[in-house]
C-alpha cells in the first residue's frame, strides 16, 4: 500500500507590518509544530519592504537578526500566483537565461501575520483568487475585525456589550482638534485609551488623563491609521480572554485566562518582549477565577461574536469585566492571536499539533464549502454586444 503524500503547507509570516517581528516568531512556533510525516512546510517570508522569499534557512529563528536570512544561500525570491492554474507560488519569478522559474504547489496556506496587509483581508483576497484553501478568516472577516470601529457598530448590531467610543479621522482632526478634543471630555470622564483603528500589540495605543495627554496621545495614535478611536478606561476591572475555533456553525470555545500582569492594556513590550514566547511567557490565571455562570456566558458570548463577524479558524476574544457590578465589555478580536492561544488550548487536552491540525482541516472544509457556490453563469451577453456594438449594449447614446 502506497504511502500518503504529506500536505503542503505553506507558512506565510514577516508583512509589512509594525508587527513584522511578532509575526516572524508566531510563524516559527506554526511551523515547529506540525509533525514532518504528514505535512511538508513551506516557510514564506515577506520582507519589510514587502519582497518574498522562500527556502529552508526562513526556518531557522536565528537568521532573522537584522534581517540576515536574505543573505543566505538557499533562499530565492517568490511570489503567490493569483492564477488558479498555479494553485502556488512562483518561485524566482523574474527568472533568466541562467535561472529557471519553478511552481510550488500549496495544498494550503497558513497565514501567520499580524495587523496591515495580512491579518487585514488583503492576504485572504489574494488566496481567494488563487483559490487556495487558507487557514483563518476569510476576506469580510479579516477587514472587520482588523478594524476596531467596525467591529465595534457589527458586535452591537449583534447586541454584543461594548464599551462607549467616539472616533474621527485624522483628516476631522488635523482640522477641528480643539472641537474634538472639547466633544470627548464633555462625553466622557478620564483616563482615557485613545486607539488606531486597525493595529493590534497595543501598538500606537495611549493612555490620557488630562486634556493634554489626550492631544498629545491622538498625534501619536494618528502616525498609526487615519482614523482614531477613544475609549473610557475601564477602571478597576479585570481582562479575561477566550479562545475560539471552528468554521460553518460549528465553533468551540477554550478554557478562560485571567493575564495577572493587566493594567488597563498590555504593551507591546509586556506581551512580546518579556520573554522568548511571547504571549506564552506572560503571568495569567488558567483557568480565570470566576464564577461558572460567568465562565459560560462569556464562552458563549465569545462563539457568538465570532459568528457575528463572519469567523472562522481561531480567534482569541478579549473582554474587560467588572464582576462585583455585573459588567462584561467585549474588547477586541485577535484573528490571529500570538502563538495561536495555545496556551488556553492546553487547558483542554489539546497539543500544538492537534490544534494546527485542526486548522487545517477548518481551512480544507471552508474550501470545499465555498466551492458549492457557482461562479460561472453563462449568458449570450457578449455576442449581443459584439453584433449591436459596445455603445448599444447598454442601451441607446
Amino acid at each position: 500500500m502506497s504511502k500518503r503524500r504529506p500536505q503542503v503547507v505553506a507558512v506565510i509570516f514577516g508583512g509589512r507590518s509594525v508587527e513584522h517581528d511578532v509575526s516572524i516568531v508566531t510563524g516559527h512556533q506554526i511551523m515547529s509544530a506540525f509533525p514532518t510525516d504528514s505535512y511538508r512546510v513551506v516557510p514564506v517570508y515577506i520582507a519589510r519592504d514587502g519582497r518574498w522569499f522562500t527556502g529552508e534557512p526562513l526556518t531557522n529563528l536565528d537568521n532573522f537578526k537584522g534581517d540576515g536570512a536574505l543573505n543566505l544561500d538557499g533562499v530565492q525570491p517568490c511570489l503567490l500566483s493569483p492564477d488558479t492554474r498555479h494553485h502556488g507560488l512562483i518561485i524566482n519569478p523574474l527568472a533568466g537565461r541562467f535561472r529557471q522559474s519553478e511552481v510550488q504547489r500549496l495544498d494550503v496556506v497558513f497565514p501567520a501575520l499580524h495587523g496591515s496587509h495580512g491579518e487585514d483581508g488583503s492576504l485572504q483576497g489574494l488566496l481567494e483568487l488563487a483559490d487556495i484553501p487558507y487557514v483563518g478568516c476569510a476576506t469580510l472577516g479579516s477587514a472587520l475585525t482588523n478594524d476596531k470601529i467596525m467591529t465595534k457598530m457589527a458586535l452591537r448590531q449583534a447586541g454584543i456589550p461594548v464599551i462607549a467610543d467616539y472616533w474621527f479621522s485624522r483628516e476631522t482632526w488635523l482640522e477641528q482638534a480643539d472641537d474634538i478634543v472639547a466633544a470627548i471630555c464633555s462625553e466622557f470622564d478620564f483616563p482615557l485609551f485613545v486607539k488606531p483603528a486597525t493595529l493590534g500589540s497595543s501598538i500606537g495605543i495611549g493612555r490620557a488623563d488630562t486634556p493634554d495627554m489626550l492631544r498629545a496621545s491622538i498625534d501619536i495614535a494618528a502616525n498609526f491609521d487615519r482614523r482614531i478611536l477613544v475609549e473610557p478606561a475601564v477602571t478597576s476591572g479585570i481582562e479575561i480572554n477566550c479562545s475560539v475555533i471552528g468554521t460553518g456553525d460549528d465553533f468551540q470555545a477554550s478554557t478562560l485566562e485571567q493575564p495577572v500582569s493587566w493594567d488597563e492594556f498590555l504593551s507591546y513590550e509586556d506581551k512580546y518582549l518579556r520573554g522568548s514566547e511571547g504571549m506564552k511567557s506572560a503571568e495569567r490565571i488558567i483557568p480565570a477565577p470566576l464564577s461558572p455562570e460567568l465562565t459560560r456566558h462569556i464562552q458563549q458570548l465569545s462563539i457568538e461574536a465570532f459568528k457575528a463577524v463572519d469567523g472562522r479558524g481561531i480567534a482569541r476574544i478579549d473582554f474587560l469585566a467588572r464582576p462585583d457590578r455585573d459588567e462584561l465589555y467585549l474588547n477586541e478580536i485577535n484573528t490571529m492571536p500570538g502563538s495561536l492561544a495555545f496556551y488556553l488550548w492546553r487547558e483542554d487536552g489539546f497539543s500544538q499539533t492537534d490544534l494546527v491540525q485542526r486548522l487545517v482541516r477548518f481551512a480544507l472544509d471552508a474550501h470545499a464549502e465555498k466551492r458549492r457556490n457557482m461562479y460561472d453563469y453563462q449568458t449570450n451577453l457578449v455576442a449581443v454586444a459584439s453584433r449591436r456594438g459596445l455603445k448599444g449594449s447598454k442601451g441607446k447614446g
